[in-house]
């Protein structure tokens, strides 16, 4: 306990560091696993902007970045992250490969979750003369939601463990903390309570997603 008082403005600011991470990386990762799901989705056979080009070219790619672990991602981006945010280190030198990593696993997950819905509602909105559009916005993104939340919700919980690890290369956040002062100068106390408040971290979003998409699926 009074390991934890000493270091209370560390943990505070290692806290403020993974959450500015994981919300940073998940809106972009959002947006763009958003729409490469929906892409994989809609361009399939037998769906409504069906693509026998694009389609696999897609879906190769994607599998390819989701095969690569996040430390080989975090270095082997390095130009790219310097060129983007003009730096390596800190919360901004962690975002972009954050975004590389999490981004095709969000695309995945959204795509699970379209695929999800009952192909009669898409064809019944078809019969009424629903534009393509309409078909995404209306059916496939409103009727999905519930499965959406839930798989943003693994994501947002993947990632949080994606920052430790960033942390471990000067990213900054628990993991940083953990292992500067658990692992290298032998703190094992800090260690644990940087272990403590992930879990807490984990246990928190996971029970909010579930609630929102219990929600959702009574609407």
């Amino acid at each position: 306990m009074n390991s934890f008082i000493a270091n209370y403005d560390l943990y505070l600011e290692s806290l403020g560091e993974t959450a500015a991470m994981v919300v940073y990386s998940l809106f972009f990762s959002t947006l763009i696993g958003l729409f490469l799901g929906v892409c994989l989705v809609v361009l399939r056979p037998n769906h409504i902007y069906a693509n026998k080009v694009l389609y696999p070219v897609l879906n190769a790619v994607i599998n390819v970045l989701r095969s690569v672990p996040f430390i080989i991602i975090l270095i082997a981006i390095i130009p790219i992250t310097k060129w983007i945010v003009h730096t390596t280190i800190g919360v901004k030198g962690a975002i972009v490969p954050l975004v590389f990593y999490t981004a095709p696993y969000i695309a995945r997950l959204i795509e699970s979750a379209l695929l999800e819905v009952n192909p009669g509602v898409i064809e019944a909105f078809q019969a009424m003369g629903a534009s393509r559009r309409q078909i995404i916005w209306k059916v496939l993104l409103k009727e999905a939601r519930p499965g959406i939340v839930l798989g943003l919700t693994i994501a947002t919980i993947g990632l949080i463990g994606a920052t430790a690890m960033a942390g471990v290369l000067g990213a900054g956040g628990l993991g940083d903390v953990a292992i500067r002062y658990g692992y290298q100068r032998w703190q094992p106390d800090v260690m644990y309570v940087c272990v403590i408040i992930l879990i807490l971290l984990v246990q928190l979003i996971q029970t909010a997603g579930n609630q929102i998409s219990k929600k959702l699926r009574k609407h």
